[in-house]
């Protein structure tokens, strides 16, 4: 007995629902990464603080952009005042 097509194709729904999720999940540091690059490098910081921020980031990609948009955009703009 066959299951009607309607029904067989649950499971690739579900698939594809995981898979867009995963590459969301795994897209979403990245780009908060490359944002948090052209924060700094736009940012009004001597070349050498944004040397320092860009290789923070670097060396913790999670926690150093983290840290640049908590802490490093005030710092920057109280510093292009």
């Amino acid at each position: 007995m066959t299951t009607p097509p309607a029904l067989s194709a649950a499971p690739d729904l579900a698939h594809l629902t995981g898979g867009i999720v995963l590459a969301a999940v795994l897209l979403l540091p990245v780009i908060f990464f490359i944002a948090a690059l052209v924060s700094i490098l736009g940012s009004g910081l001597t070349g050498g603080m944004k040397l320092v921020w860009v290789v923070f980031a670097f060396c913790a990609p999670f926690l150093g952009p983290l840290l640049w948009f908590l802490v490093g955009r005030k710092q920057s703009s109280i510093a292009g005042l």
